[in-house]
């Protein structure tokens, strides 16, 4: 084991213990010294609960103890009318929870009126960002309506199958010069596949993160590998050290694609690491 190996280990271990005494409950983790003081903001991509509908979504990821959630178009759904959308919207926001995006949304054809439509999605959703799944020819057409709406994009890489943007090293080059608003969304699980070291790809990405989907995998190298995050080998205590120091300003939201049928015990164990893990980064 190398020392940075070891550090790790021990930083998530005694992290996971110290997750387990903490309070439980939306208002406990709000409360905790720990969660106050670190800027990683742990949240949820409602696809980790694709089967189940919104109201099951809104009362899950209370349960789970955090305001963030991520929406998926399963529990707002594109042709939804603009007061279906609205309705949609204040389901979330009634419940006490922050929309902070919407996504995975495919923006690969190159027109306007086609883009166009899933901006006026977001804004109608309340979706502050959009995680995206464009082509580079898209791309520049896309930031003209960053531009336009204020609603910030981050391509979403799907690793070595995705054949226009496996990892974030290849978005990178697409959207260098373009506004500040066009960014990536790094998918730890995806990103690790490609073969490169997550730690060394956030720091080159640096501002362009703009957000995270978590996961863990057993196999860096298979995407059925994925198991309840802190089980795997994605090195999460380094990565979140590496979001401290760039100041990341997004959020890390769990997507959880396994147990399809009853996500929430997985991703309820997910979150006491992750917690954990933040909690050994601040003592």
């Amino acid at each position: 084991m190398t020392d940075r190996s070891r550090r790790d280990f021990l930083i998530g271990t005694a992290g996971v213990g110290a997750a387990l005494t903490l309070p439980s409950g939306p208002v406990a983790a709000a409360r905790s010294p720990s969660m106050i003081q670190s800027r990683i903001r742990l949240g949820v991509a409602s696809y980790s609960m694709r089967e189940f509908s919104r109201q099951y979504v809104i009362q899950a990821v209370r349960d789970l103890g955090t305001p963030y959630v991520n929406i998926k178009s399963f529990h707002q759904p594109y042709e939804s009318s603009p007061e279906e959308l609205a309705a949609g919207r204040h389901a979330f926001e009634s419940a006490g929870l922050q929309i902070v995006g919407g996504g995975t949304i495919t923006l690969q054809q190159d027109d306007d009126d086609d883009i166009r439509s899933y901006f006026e999605y977001a804004r109608l959703s309340g979706m502050p960002l959009m995680v995206i799944a464009p082509t580079a020819q898209t791309m520049p057409r896309i930031e003209r309506f960053v531009k336009e709406y204020g609603i910030e994009v981050a391509v979403h890489v799907h690793g070595p199958t995705d054949k226009y943007f496996p990892g974030p090293q290849d978005v990178l080059p697409v959207i260098s010069d373009m506004d500040p608003r066009v960014g990536i969304c790094v998918d730890v699980g995806h990103t690790a596949r490609t073969g490169v070291d997550l730690v060394e790809v956030l720091d080159m990405c640096g501002d362009r993160v703009l957000d995270m989907h978590m996961k863990d995998l057993r196999d860096l190298d298979s995407v059925d590998s994925q198991c309840i995050v802190g089980e795997g080998k994605i090195p999460v205590p380094a990565i979140f050290r590496q979001l401290e120091e760039m100041n990341y300003a997004g959020y890390v939201n769990l997507e959880y694609e396994i147990d399809a049928d009853d996500p929430l015990p997985g991703m309820k164990q997910s979150f006491a690491y992750m917690r954990g893990v933040i909690a050994g980064m601040q003592s």
